[in-house]
């Protein structure tokens, strides 16, 4: 609080008024229940470091991040000693690791990771020492081997696309609020107001200080803005679009003391992150060496030895946040303000404070940053109380009613509906439901819900499928069908009276398949671009794909019966792909950098690719399946395997599909 004027809050003062007794002032426990802890992946911090953060925002009542990385789902139910190791907030979008429909539903809120501060709009990296048998695990990856997120843009193009899958959370998980975090820079105030339109219940601006150990140097010392400038521009243009109300809004990026909370609280936040200041209070020791796994106090590594070094514990981040909230309550009583809630989106309570002997400072105008857009308050300057939804009757509200003995476990249904392309996100709400009765387990052995649709799909067909669950679509469906898919059975096939050639033409859209972690789909026809990107764990079969097929894919296997784009492979790191190259172009269609091809001649090829193409032929009446299959002997030879370079000959991905006939 002393320091010479490093950020811009130092630039600040809070304007002098009648102060008033300190027991007027709300409680530490009310000012704790708006405290969250950044959301740090497990794998970039050890279980020890990740439990005892998830532990201490729980007793407090404040939240917790998961990070990107999946989470045990051991921790979604009580410890024994009452305690609760679940992170609150689960970082997501359509491709961060771990992520089932039993980890969307033990969340109070869902975190869409649109950028960080410390590097936006790049994706994250693990490098592979950190990569231990547990966390491979948990992120359907490989140990030892180095794992890359994708870009958000590689699935988010537009705001459309983000309100999207902000629809899909909600579908899968109607208890948890939805965040997208934003990095702070110019014209965040424009992006955030698209956001809460998007209906985002919380928006997060998150500024350049701080960032993990994995960010690249040249992120960390030049890119993002500070929070001050991102959170006061969201809040005005916010205010002035009347969007305010719909939302809540966060800060983090270098907070450390109740000064820093009491600012940003001016300045329109009402939720305050805690990053590397919560690692310091959990025994972090600040030598920097978080990307080499070799933390000396056993906080940011996986490395046994070193985490055996690991002291911290959640009473100790419990003081430091206690610290912080006692610090805030003796500001407020010195300002005369009884609550946080009193102060919330009221820039007017603070003033420059420019040092007269620093004479560069002098040269700061405050004015924009400070600027009332409302000076008389017609407009709502902080949340409304309400939850940011949309005004609609999903058919998934019909279809889980219809399903309800299945979900109780009380027998299997086949139902059968009528589909068109404003149903979005259809079977997301039946996943969400069985993660949040079952979690990890699906459900009860010999229950099945079978759901049969006839007609064009909308968005996100078959989301977050999960166990026990099976869709079959005669129709077509538009983007993103089976995001997120972590168990079940998925089948597409055209209509039986249509007259074209299935394999010919394109039947879903882009982005399919994006970060599924298990089960099953035959897709009978071409998918669009990025098709099975960080696939984990899926098994899918399809007639064609356009360009940047199985990207960064970390596990599961995808059977392309015909031509692929340009940029096949590229980041995979993990799995298997067969393509069926009758015209001899794959050679000039895959990325080299991480993959290598050979012809799938191997007993153990020939078998898996004859295994999948009889499902195929069972399940979707495909021709091409049926032709390949006629002659196989002959038709192997044009048959080729993709795998990365890197993974180990001990965990390459065999079939674990039965050989059974169709349903």
């Amino acid at each position: 609080n002393h320091r010479p004027p490093t950020a811009i809050r130092d630039l600040l003062k809070f304007k002098k008024s009648a102060s008033i007794p300190l027991e007027e002032v709300e409680p530490i426990q009310e000012i704790l229940k708006h405290f969250n802890t950044a959301s740090i992946s497990l794998g970039a911090l050890s279980p020890e470091t990740h439990m005892a953060l998830a532990i201490a925002m729980n007793r407090i009542g404040g939240k917790s991040g998961s990070g990107e990385g999946g989470e045990d789902p051991m921790r979604f139910l009580p410890l024994p000693n009452g305690d609760n190791a679940n992170s609150a907030i689960k970082q997501v979008a359509s491709a961060r690791f771990g992520v089932t429909a039993s980890y969307l539903a033990s969340a109070k809120e869902l975190e869409i990771k649109m950028a960080q501060g410390s590097k936006p709009g790049e994706g994250g990296q693990l490098p592979g020492k950190k990569v231990s048998e547990q966390i491979a695990k948990l992120r359907h990856a490989t140990p030892g081997v180095t794992l890359i997120s994708p870009p958000p843009h590689h699935d988010i193009y537009s705001i459309e696309d983000l309100a999207q899958l902000i629809y899909d959370l909600k579908a899968s998980n109607p208890r948890a609020k939805v965040s997208v975090k934003l990095v702070a820079e110019s014209g965040v105030g424009t992006i955030a107001a698209g956001v809460s339109k998007a209906h985002a219940d919380v928006i997060l601006i998150s500024g350049h200080d701080g960032g993990t150990g994995a960010s690249p140097l040249s992120s960390i010392k030049h890119a993002g803005s500070a929070w001050e400038l991102g959170l006061a521009e969201t809040q005005q243009t916010l205010v002035l679009n009347d969007l305010r109300g719909r939302v809540t809004l966060r800060a983090d990026g270098g907070m450390k003391t109740g000064r820093d909370v009491v600012i940003a609280a001016m300045l329109g936040a009402e939720e305050y992150g805690f990053g590397t200041a919560a690692m310091v209070a959990a025994g972090c020791c600040m030598v920097r060496q978080c990307h080499l796994n070799t933390c000396p106090v056993g906080i940011a590594t996986q490395d046994p030895k070193l985490r055996e070094k690991f002291k911290g514990t959640p009473e100790a981040i419990i003081h430091f946040m206690t610290g912080v909230a006692s610090e805030v309550r003796e500001i407020l009583a010195s300002i005369g303000k009884r609550s946080l809630q009193e102060i919330i989106g009221c820039p007017e309570l603070l003033e420059p404070n420019l040092p007269e002997n620093l004479p560069k400072v002098r040269e700061i105008d405050l004015d924009y940053l400070l600027a009332q857009v409302d000076p008389e308050k017609k407009k709502a300057n902080k949340w409304g109380g309400k939850r940011n939804d949309w005004d609609e009757e999903p058919l998934e509200k019909q279809i889980l009613m219809d399903a309800k003995e299945a979900l109780e476990g009380k027998g299997s249904v086949s139902l059968h509906y009528p589909i068109k392309n404003t149903d979005r996100s259809v079977g997301a709400r039946i996943a969400g439901e069985i993660g949040y009765r079952y979690v990890n387990e699906g459900l009860p052995p010999g229950v099945e819900i079978e759901l049969r649709f006839t007609g064009t799909a909308g968005q996100s067909f078959g989301a977050w499928l999960t166990k026990g669950m099976r869709l079959i679509l005669e129709g077509e469906a538009n983007d993103y069908v089976g995001k997120g898919m972590s168990g079940g059975e998925l089948v597409l096939f055209p209509p039986q009276d249509s007259t074209f050639e299935a394999e010919k033409n394109v039947i879903l859209g882009n982005t399919c398949f994006y970060g599924s972690t298990g089960g099953q789909a035959f897709i009978r026809g071409r998918g669009g671009e990025r098709f099975c990107v960080r696939n984990s764990g899926g098994i899918v079969v399809v007639e064609g794909v356009g360009d940047h097929g199985c990207e960064y894919m970390t596990g599961g296997m995808v059977l392309v019966l015909g031509p692929t784009g340009r940029n096949f492979g590229a980041g995979m790191t993990g799995g298997k792909a067969y393509v069926y190259d009758e015209e001899r172009e794959f050679q000039n269609r895959y990325n080299p950098e991480l993959v290598k091809i050979e012809a799938a001649e191997h007993s153990e090829d020939v078998e898996e690719i004859e295994i999948l193409l009889k499902r195929h032929a069972e399940l979707t009446g495909s021709p091409v399946a049926k032709k390949i299959l006629k002659n196989l002997k002959q038709n192997k030879k044009l048959f080729w395997k993709i795998t990365p370079k890197e993974t180990p000959q001990a965990s390459v991905v065999r079939l674990p599909i039965e050989k059974k006939q169709a349903g």
